[in-house]
């Protein structure tokens, strides 16, 4: 049995994770600020199976007492949107960059073993060569890129100057149940989804054949725990996905297949610092951690489709 900590446990990603966790038996505990996580996400587990801290990344006070007795980190906390980073790029630099440094510091002195971070896909930028590899160049296009990319950094200086393991895990478009359609900075798959369940036509940002390597977020959860454990791997990254491009069309036909519906999209412009297209060579992560994406985009629509419609049902009595 580990303890661990999750910091962003109450988001989406994070939620999931915890919950994983918990089955295999380890202790859980859930740092979160609720900016973007809801506690909600956790109810299934409180109070008997997690321990949650509602804190700010950034108050090294409340990191202190997080990361006491903690072995093992799984950074997940973030401000996950890339139109929100060009709005508001100082709040992203916060806590994507600065609150990675700072975490970094206290797991340091806490005598963590091993702190996993959530990093970004969003760090290859356009780069035309597909499928992107670990070793291609960086060239992040947007402010959340930037910091994202940043804790990246941070995490390998304290690997090679402080002997800190981290590994680094650069998700590509994460989906799933519990991801938030309501935001005004929602994932494009569960806006999608509302809007096709509602009989409204989805929006596209663009002609919709930008591309996007789409992972179910039951693989992102495989990653972490593989990578928690793993030998050999600290100061390293590798690429989280499926290996696969899906076009923002494709997914709409899709989702229209599943539903037995013909709803069209509707277009609009392009969003500055938007990717064109993404694809992950997930050869080095097969090969040093084991991983195997399990669910293909068309089950994991499946499933997200089955959540989406149960949480639309009225509750029963």
């Amino acid at each position: 049995m580990t303890t661990c900590l999750v910091t962003g446990g109450a988001g989406f990603i994070g939620s999931h994770l915890a919950e994983a966790l918990v089955k295999q038996g380890h202790r859980v505990r859930v740092l979160d600020d609720f900016s973007t996580g809801r506690q909600a996400n956790l109810a299934h587990l409180l109070p008997q199976h997690i321990e949650l801290i509602a804190g700010d990344l950034t108050d090294p006070k409340m990191l202190r007492a997080a990361l006491h007795n903690i072995e093992l980190v799984f950074h997940q906390a973030a401000l996950p949107s890339v139109p929100r980073s060009v709005e508001d790029p100082l709040s992203t630099h916060r806590v994507c960059a600065t609150g990675t440094l700072e975490l970094l510091a206290a797991a340091r002195q806490a005598g963590v073993r091993r702190v996993i971070y959530a990093a970004s896909s969003s760090a290859y930028g356009n780069s035309e060569r597909l499928p992107k590899r670990e070793s291609d160049p960086t060239n992040p296009l947007s402010p959340y890129a930037v910091a994202k990319l940043a804790g990246e950094h941070y995490c390998a200086c304290f690997s090679h100057i402080h002997g800190l393991e981290t590994v680094r895990l650069r998700y590509f478009n994460v989906f799933g149940p519990r991801q938030n359609p309501d935001s005004p900075y929602a994932a494009v798959i569960p806006r999608f989804i509302q809007a096709c369940l509602a009989g409204r036509s989805p929006v596209i940002h663009g002609d919709g054949q930008q591309s996007r390597d789409f992972t179910f977020i039951d693989d992102v959860v495989q990653a972490n725990l593989l990578a928690a454990s793993a030998p050999g791997v600290s100061g390293k990254v590798y690429n989280i996905a499926c290996g696969h491009r899906t076009t923002l069309l494709e997914l709409v036909a899709q989702i229209n297949d599943l539903l037995g519906t013909n709803i069209r999209p509707v277009h609009t412009d392009s969003r500055p610092g938007d990717v064109r297209h993404s694809q992950a060579d997930i050869r080095l992560a097969q090969t040093d951690l084991g991983y195997q994406p399990r669910v293909d985009v068309r089950e994991g629509l499946r499933r997200c489709l089955a959540f989406y419609t149960a949480d639309r049902l009225p509750a029963q009595k």
